[in-house]
C-alpha cells in the first residue's frame, strides 16, 4: 500500500506528457517517487519473510499490485 496513493496519482497524471496508458503511468510514479517505491517493495519483501514455511503468500509481487492499483485508478 502506498502513503497517500490519491495525491501521487494525481500528480503523475498532471506530469505525462503524451499518450496515457498503464505503462506511462508506472514509469513516471517510478521516476517521480522512487523512495514510495521503495518502501512498497520493501513491505513485500518483509511480509515476504515472516511468513512461515509451507504457506502461501497471498500478496501479489509489488510490480503487480502496483500496476493494478493503477489500472484501478485510472478506470476512474
Amino acid at each position: 500500500m502506498i502513503i497517500e496513493q490519491e495525491e501521487k496519482f494525481k500528480d503523475v497524471l498532471s506530469k505525462i506528457e503524451g499518450k496515457i496508458n498503464e505503462q506511462s503511468f508506472f514509469n513516471k510514479f517510478l521516476e517521480l517517487y522512487p523512495e514510495a517505491w521503495k518502501k512498497h517493495k520493501i513491505m513485500y519483501s518483509k511480509f515476504n519473510k515472516s511468513k512461515q514455511f509451507g504457506q502461501k503468500i497471498p500478496l501479489p509481487k509489488p510490480e503487480v499490485s502496483l500496476r493494478k492499483e493503477i489500472r484501478v485508478w485510472l478506470q476512474k
